[in-house]
């Protein structure tokens, strides 16, 4: 979306180190690239033109939203509250990348929001301190971004190594304010941006499947085929390496609400 005519494929041709390779028609590096655009980008809560959301936001949690005007394309029907309304992340220089998936309930795709919206608390909100978090951070860790973290007390739950369930570690957190959770904010932020474009299938409250299609040494796929590949049982691109794995999640709290991932595992590898 950055930079354009990108093309990527996995490897998993030296046993179970997995090499994600990526092309694109610039000379620049495409992780140095996307990481010096999401330190630049402001967030920008999106609502339509006459929504009651307007008056229900609160400045504390980021850059009031941009009204639509009636009759423009908006992603989804207005939300019930401004915890789901779409964002924009926008750069200075004009390009623009949406992220609204939480807010999805008009589709046949599973909204994969795992956060509950404690006290209302908004996808800006979030996505807005995850990017603070990283801010200026971000360009130094091209080279490793995932590892790249700091102190996270919410997120969109969308990288399981922050989150964790009372019952099973014995307390709860939040009963003990000294202890400070590690999130990787970085991942969280390009994570929600992907399932905005895709997303995996969700088998019940508590079990998703997705799936991840490979390339090789040499063959690289447009993104179509990603995203396809993501919700799909096999693989869109015949004689391609093809593997599935299941996402198992649990509550952390009152049942009903947030969800977390607990454990994810192979289900099955199809060449």
């Amino acid at each position: 979306m950055l930079l354009g005519n990108a093309t990527g494929g996995f490897s998993w041709n030296r046993g179970y180190e997995a090499t994600f390779r990526v092309n694109t028609s610039s000379t620049e590096s495409p992780v140095e690239h996307v990481m010096a655009f999401l330190d630049e980008a402001e967030v920008v809560p999106m609502a339509p033109a006459g929504s009651p959301n307007l008056d229900k936001w609160k400045d504390a949690w980021s850059n009031r939203p941009e009204v639509v005007a009636a009759g423009e394309p908006f992603p989804f029907p207005d939300p019930d509250s401004p915890a789901t309304l779409p964002v924009v992340l926008c750069a200075p220089d004009g390009r623009k990348i949406p992220v609204d998936y939480w807010g999805d309930t008009a589709t046949r795709r599973d909204n994969v929001k795992f956060w509950g919206g404690s006290g209302g608390y908004p996808g800006a909100a979030l996505l807005r301190d995850a990017l603070e978090i990283v801010r200026g951070k971000m360009r130094q860790h091209a080279n490793n971004p995932f590892a790249l973290s700091g102190a996270q007390t919410s997120s969109f739950r969308l990288d399981w190594r922050r989150d964790y369930v009372p019952i099973q570690i014995g307390f709860s957190i939040n009963k003990h304010t000294h202890i400070q959770t590690t999130g990787f904010p970085l991942v969280e932020v390009l994570a929600a941006i992907g399932v905005s474009h895709a997303r995996p299938r969700r088998a019940s409250k508590l079990e998703y499947r997705y799936g991840v299609i490979g390339g090789g040494e040499s063959i690289l796929l447009e993104p179509m085929f990603h995203r396809a590949a993501l919700g799909a049982a096999k693989s869109p691109a015949p004689g391609s390496p093809f593997r599935q794995f299941v996402m198992h999640l649990d509550w952390p709290g009152q049942e009903g609400q947030e969800r977390c991932i607990t454990q994810v595992t192979e289900e099955e590898t199809t060449q």
